[in-house]
């Protein structure tokens, strides 16, 4: 993705959240505050961003994002119920935000196995008082491809909100 199609995108999330009145917090482990980013380089961003944690450890998962020890013991960091816990739990600590999105993943080029390989990405939204959603992909592609993909498919899940 270009950067100016990534540009494009951000803007159209960002109109998208505004126009139903929606704050954001995003909470990213293998996108180390990218998604967050791409949103807060467009001005006027402040209108819609809430913040963004980075919770790389699964420490900082549980005592930031508030995702139980208990859900990282079962299924891990890289994990559909720990996307939905980091969500759930980004948007309860949020004053703010009404919507938050996550990401966990291993991007490569360590870290996978076979249940697990490298580029599996696992994202969840967390909307208040309202559904919450998960998705799980493996992306093909280098470290810089698995974070790409990551960041444009979250911005297009949050076109679906």
């Amino acid at each position: 993705m270009s950067e100016t199609d990534l540009r494009t995108l951000s803007e159209n999330v960002l109109k998208h959240l505004s126009d139903r009145n929606m704050r954001l917090i995003t909470v990213e482990s293998c996108t180390g505050g990218m998604i967050c980013a791409a949103l807060t380089g467009i001005p006027g961003s402040s209108s819609v961003i809430e913040g963004g944690l980075v919770t790389y450890s699964n420490a900082l998962k549980s005592s930031a994002a508030g995702v139980p020890e208990s859900i990282l013991a079962r299924y891990g960091a890289v994990s559909e119920e720990t996307a939905r816990a980091m969500a759930e739990g980004a948007l309860c600590h949020a004053a703010d935000a009404t919507v938050a999105i996550s990401v966990t993943g291993i991007a490569g080029p360590d870290g996978g196995t076979t249940g697990k390989p490298v580029g599996t990405i696992c994202f969840g939204i967390s909307v208040f008082q309202g559904m919450s959603h998960t998705e799980r992909h493996i992306f093909s592609g280098d470290r810089a491809d698995v974070r790409n993909a990551t960041v444009r498919h979250a911005l297009e899940m949050l076109l679906k909100i």
